[in-house]
């Protein structure tokens, strides 16, 4: 099982925001010394939930300016915002400024606010996934991609500078459909998922049906793909200390994406509007949320704890744990958790020789 850190919300800052990307350069350096497969970032607009991430190609080459091993990822860029050129542009730097360690996850938003940026893009954003996939992979190849210039007239472009690695590492980011799972099989590209509406068991399923995808792919050269899944992460010694410690900042952290959350749920059940909960019943469901996510969807306790959880997710198909890790917890109590986490890591690895 690997074992990578993932960034998505706000690390610990101060009121002046002096150390706003400290937890990221810090978690990153750590990782790259202790064997971690990648860290990622995401792309996120407009909100304080995530909002120290609007660009994780920008912070990517911070990423790779501090780091010499560790894969630097984007988890996702938003592709339906974005012109497949500038992306896959912004990403050979970084695959430049990293000596060939990046790879991208491709997601299609879900905040319709974000599209702002693009309002065009949302209408289709769920199809334009893999045909954003397909044409940054072939960028990135050297292949032409062939558009309309400035005067309306056709022209072809190609990519500069070149990238180090002649293929392209790609995920697909999923919030469980399943039709994802089979999209990105089909596509050959990986699956970055997390456990907000499934549980292990839904998401072995999903495995299945991309696996089976990805075999079905003409030319497929038998590799089985890769399943990297996000889990919110802390761990200590003590499992009371653990819990008290992350209960005020992670309830804060699942309050503050109540309402972006909420909204996306309204857009697709009827009558649902999030502004007329009142405030006692948002508490409330945020209390029964971190019961939820302490329990059964996160690496939170002790490493003996933790072990159960990677084995679950081991048995469920999936290759790689992404360990959220800033949800407001101190920065300090972070790092020192990492120690914990890179021994889970470490007896991990051995129990799966």
């Amino acid at each position: 099982m690997d074992f990578s850190l993932f960034y998505f919300a706000d690390g610990s800052v101060d009121g002046s925001g002096r150390g706003r990307y400290d937890l990221l350069l810090d978690g990153a350096k750590f990782a790259d010394t202790h064997g971690f497969t990648a860290v990622w970032t995401p792309e996120r607009h407009f909100h304080p939930f995530g909002g120290l991430y609007p660009n994780p190609s920008v912070t990517g080459a911070a990423v790779a300016t501090v780091t010499e091993r560790v894969g630097i990822r984007a988890g996702s860029v938003v592709a339906p915002l974005h012109h497949p050129v500038r992306i896959a542009e912004e990403w050979a730097v970084v695959d430049n400024l990293s000596g060939g360690r990046v790879g991208l996850s491709l997601a299609s938003g879900w905040n319709a606010v974000d599209f702002a940026l693009r309002p065009e893009g949302y209408a289709g954003r769920k199809s334009a996934v893999i045909e954003a996939l397909e044409q940054v992979r072939a960028l990135w190849r050297g292949e032409p991609l062939t558009v309309t210039d400035g005067a309306g007239n056709p022209a072809e472009v190609r990519v500069f500078p070149p990238p180090v690695q002649p293929e392209l590492p790609v995920w697909v980011t999923s919030a469980g459909g399943p039709e994802t799972f089979r999209a990105a099989g089909a596509a050959g590209a990986g699956v970055l998922t997390h456990l907000l509406g499934q549980d292990f068991d839904q998401l072995t399923e999903k495995i299945t049906l991309y696996r089976k995808a990805l075999a079905d792919r003409p030319g497929h050269d038998g590799r089985p793909g890769h399943v990297a899944l996000m889990l919110h992460t802390y761990l200590g010694e003590d499992p009371e200390r653990v819990k008290e410690a992350v209960r005020e900042p992670f309830t804060a952290y699942l309050k503050s994406s109540f309402g972006l959350i909420a909204r996306s749920a309204g857009s697709i059940l009827s009558g649902f509007d999030p502004d007329k909960l009142r405030e006692s019943d948002i508490d409330f469901l945020v209390r029964r949320s971190f019961d939820t996510y302490y329990t059964t969807s996160g690496l939170f306790g002790t490493v003996e704890q933790a072990a159960a959880v990677v084995e679950r997710a081991r048995a469920a198909g999936v290759d790689e744990l992404a360990c959220l890790i800033d949800f407001g917890v101190g920065h300090g109590e972070v790092l020192a958790g990492l120690e914990h986490l890179n021994t889970l890591r470490e007896a991990s690895a051995g129990a799966a020789r």
